[in-house]
């Protein structure tokens, strides 16, 4: 059974830093991929980064050059290095995993995956972020 759960989330000024993890059990991390989305109140879910087991990444526009996403294999661990945060950061964060097997359907879908949280099957139960001006 497949466990994640975040946590590094709270709050902090504008222009500060947090750094989020995601504790992965069960998971093989081998397949694609792992990411990073968030939902304001009153907002839809949006994808903000997410990393492939060959180590690519993406990334929302919004958080390009703020955020950095990783993995530490040996900890089973998913990180979110968020820095230079502003008030429109705040959101409840989820980590989400996808199983994906290699073949057409992932050589299609590994670089639209922020626009397709459908594709990851697993998901933790949320950490919120809170940035104050």
């Amino acid at each position: 059974q497949v466990q994640l759960v975040e946590s590094g989330g709270g709050s902090v000024q504008a222009g500060g830093s947090l750094r989020l993890s995601c504790a992965a059990s069960g998971y093989t991390y081998s397949s694609c991929c792992m990411g990073w989305f968030r939902q304001a109140p009153g907002k839809e879910r949006e994808g903000v980064a997410v990393i492939d087991s060959d180590g690519s990444t993406s990334y929302a526009d919004s958080v390009k050059g703020r955020f950095t996403i990783s993995v530490d294999n040996a900890k089973n661990t998913l990180y979110l290095q968020m820095n230079s945060l502003k008030p429109e950061d705040t959101a409840m964060y989820y980590c989400a995993a996808a199983s994906i097997p290699r073949g057409t359907w992932y050589s299609f879908i590994r670089f639209r995956l922020l626009s397709r949280p459908d594709q990851f099957e697993y998901w933790g139960q949320g950490d919120l972020v809170t940035v104050s001006s």
